[in-house]
């Protein structure tokens, strides 16, 4: 393994600061998250089974885009959910950045195979007017990746039956940010059903959220 520069340190330390960072705002718990970020040609990754609190950067294994072979120190291993991580990047060129995690309310509607459906307009911040749950699979597998991959077509984001939920976006700052965006909605979703089902933006409304979502936060010219 060689030696790292110092980008690819720093860009390390942020996967490890995502994972850690993934607790504390409290959308995932233990080690059963983990994240990744494109790097060459590959992507850095958490490793298997470590917790987040005595990882460090160089700690986070290297995984080829090509062939999923990986580079790793002290017999290390790629995080069981690598396979959905570099099939995401490789298929997806305006992504580079993938945080999985097992939120609660996430977990919730998971387990209930329910997609998020348009309630509440900023369902949009995934890319679409819902949020879809990809059907079941065994975690690890590439069953699971194909079914991803499926659910994640025009999408950011999208849940993982009995599972949880994945976020991508151009940076790891960003895919967090969605991913708290979307167990903060499973969430009010889930309070929803409590009293009935909730009212749904029609394709139109949700069309004009999705275009005035293309010039949010940017600045004018």
């Amino acid at each position: 393994m060689k030696r790292p520069t110092k980008a690819e340190t720093a860009l390390r330390q942020q996967v490890v600061d995502t994972v850690r960072r993934m607790n504390a705002l409290g959308v995932n718990q233990g080690t059963s998250g983990n994240a990744s970020v494109r790097h060459g040609d590959g992507m850095l990754i958490t490793p298997s089974g470590m917790p987040y609190e005595a990882m460090e950067a160089a700690d986070v294994v290297f995984v080829r885009l090509s062939d999923g072979e990986y580079e790793a120190r002290d017999g290390l291993k790629p995080s069981s959910e690598w396979r959905f991580h570099r099939d995401i990047l490789a298929a997806r060129a305006d992504l580079s950045a993938v945080v999985h995690t097992h939120g609660r309310a996430v977990t919730t509607l998971a387990c209930l195979h329910q997609d998020i459906p348009a309630f509440h307009y900023m369902v949009a911040v995934a890319g679409g007017d819902t949020i879809r749950c990809a059907p079941y699979a065994l975690f690890g597998t590439q069953e699971l990746s194909d079914n991803a991959l499926k659910a994640l077509e025009g999408r950011k984001a999208c849940l993982l039956a009995n599972h949880g939920m994945i976020a991508c976006d151009v940076s790891l700052e960003k895919a967090l940010a969605l991913a708290v965006e979307v167990e903060t909605l499973a969430d009010t979703y889930w309070r929803c059903l409590q009293v009935t089902r909730p009212a749904i933006l029609n394709g139109a409304q949700m069309a004009a959220v999705l275009e005035k979502f293309k010039t949010y936060g940017k600045r004018e010219a």
